[in-house]
């Protein structure tokens, strides 16, 4: 076999299991919602109990996701792979064994730190594999490989759930991650990155800030906002978090430079990212339980009538990708995001105990188109909004922000629904659920606005990446 056969079949072996170990970690952050109504009937727990369900994966995630990158470039890329993809498939057999809400909400936090440590590593690994002049074509496929992993999330979740048990949504990461294992051991090169100290300092304070103000949030309308729980984790998370900007401002390596959000086009991206996520994870937490517990679906049907919203970037994606090289990114994200709010909010008018599907169907269509909109050309928004040498950096933060937009998005919508409704009624859930979907509406409208402020394109700092520069060592996409 000659070398130059040698390196390519390195390479597809490269983009096989970076794209399946994507898939894992993109999957499990949305498969758990068609099946939470079963998981409550199954394991008990109230609204806030389902909340940490979904939010401790992405909570854990988003905190140590940066850290689990600079892991892998001071101690190996293809061990530390090795010991995230471990980490989360036995993460993922213990949540599907698990006996009660608690230790299903332990085990969740547990795959997202296997996810945070494996995920950035996946692009870092096929860079090292695929040549130069084919790394555009491989990071396509692995781009397409995790959106379909998020278009199909809500559907996996609610076929296991409805036709074998939701257990399976979890089973089904331990066979492959068990077939991954091995490959990955003898088909992945190691390498190292730069030797950067790690920032514990920062990764402590980020972790501790973020878990305070989530669990305050989460707990608010149960405890009460003026409980000595919810008050404790909401100023000392907020000191915590705002340690961690000054941290930030002045460590020598941090974890998150402050530096970069001296960029206007930094920011504004960034701030857009968060505001979507916050009003797209909250707002799909809740549906995937009005579908099925007030109008009386399957978690496989719930998981079918989420196709037009969840599916609806594949189809769009690319043409998002046209228009963004042909008029810049700016008007489309910004349209996108503006179209993601006008679908929710015209949810929030017609949701009712009696609505039909095809009185949900242009909202669900419309917020699809904009989700697609706006994913494509938000990357490269990201990345241009730095100089090269801080692109792996600036990445890494956007997609951190993204999952924490996601746990912040489900605690401050479902508070806001268990406040003006409950789970007593289908009338109750259709009462708390309107004015939810208003606030996830107003948010993602105000990062439309957010978006709307990003420099045009001859004003962005740094130049895109090219399909022939390397990739950066954080780039991952998180849906």
């Amino acid at each position: 076999m000659s070398q130059q056969t040698a390196r390519r079949g390195g390479a597809v072996w490269a983009l096989v299991i970076t794209s399946v170990a994507g898939f894992m970690a993109a999957l499990d952050n949305l498969v758990v919602t068609t099946a939470l109504p079963s998981i409550r009937e199954d394991l008990g727990g109230g609204l806030d109990d389902l909340e940490w369900t979904v939010s401790a994966y992405t909570l854990t995630f988003a905190v140590l996701l940066m850290f689990g990158a600079a892991l892998g470039d001071r101690f190996g890329r293809r061990r530390l792979f090795l010991v995230g993809l471990t980490v989360f498939t036995g993460a993922s057999a213990a949540a599907a064994m698990a006996p009660g809400i608690d230790s299903l909400i332990a085990a969740r936090a547990v795959q997202g730190v296997g996810a945070a440590i494996m995920m950035p590593l996946t692009l870092t690994l096929l860079t090292a594999a695929v040549p130069a002049a084919k790394r555009g074509m491989a990071f396509g496929i692995w781009g397409a490989v995790n959106g379909l992993a998020v278009a199909s999330g809500p559907l996996i979740g609610g076929s296991l759930t409805e036709h074998v048990s939701w257990h399976w949504i979890f089973w089904l990461n331990v066979p492959l991650g068990i077939a991954l294992l091995p490959l990955a051991r003898l088909r992945l090169s190691e390498s190292y990155g730069t030797g950067a100290p790690l920032d514990i300092t920062g990764t402590v304070l980020a972790s501790g800030g973020l878990f305070g103000v989530v669990y305050a949030l989460i707990r608010g309308n149960i405890d009460g906002w003026s409980s000595a729980p919810v008050l404790t984790g909401l100023i000392g998370g907020g000191l915590l978090l705002a340690g961690f900007v000054w941290h930030g401002v002045r460590a020598k390596n941090p974890m998150l430079p402050m530096r970069l959000f001296r960029s206007r086009a930094f920011s504004a991206i960034n701030t857009a990212s968060l505001l979507m996520f916050v009003g797209m994870f909250g707002s799909i937490f809740l549906l995937s339980q009005f579908l099925q517990g007030v109008l009386g679906y399957s978690p496989t049907e719930a998981g079918l009538r989420m196709l037009p919203w969840t599916g609806m970037p594949m189809i769009v994606a690319p043409i998002a990708g046209y228009l963004s090289d042909r008029i810049g990114g700016r008007p489309v994200v910004t349209v996108g995001l503006a179209l993601q709010a006008v679908g929710l909010g015209w949810f929030a008018l017609v949701v009712s105990p009696e609505v039909s599907y095809a009185a949900q169907l242009p909202a669900l269509i419309i917020s699809g188109i904009g989700m697609g909109l706006y994913f494509a050309p938000s990357a490269a928004l990201v990345m241009a909004s730095v100089l090269p040498s801080e692109q792996g950096i600036a990445s890494g933060a956007n997609n951190a922000l993204r999952e924490v937009g996601g746990a912040l998005g489900i605690a401050v919508l479902a508070s806001v629904f268990s406040a003006q409704g409950g789970y007593e009624s289908a009338q109750r859930f259709a009462d708390g659920l309107s004015p939810a979907l208003w606030v996830g509406a107003v948010v993602v409208g105000a990062g439309a606005v957010a978006a709307a402020l990003l420099p045009g394109r001859h004003r962005v700092t740094g130049t895109p990446v090219a399909a022939s520069d390397p990739a950066p060592a954080l780039e991952t996409v998180s849906y």
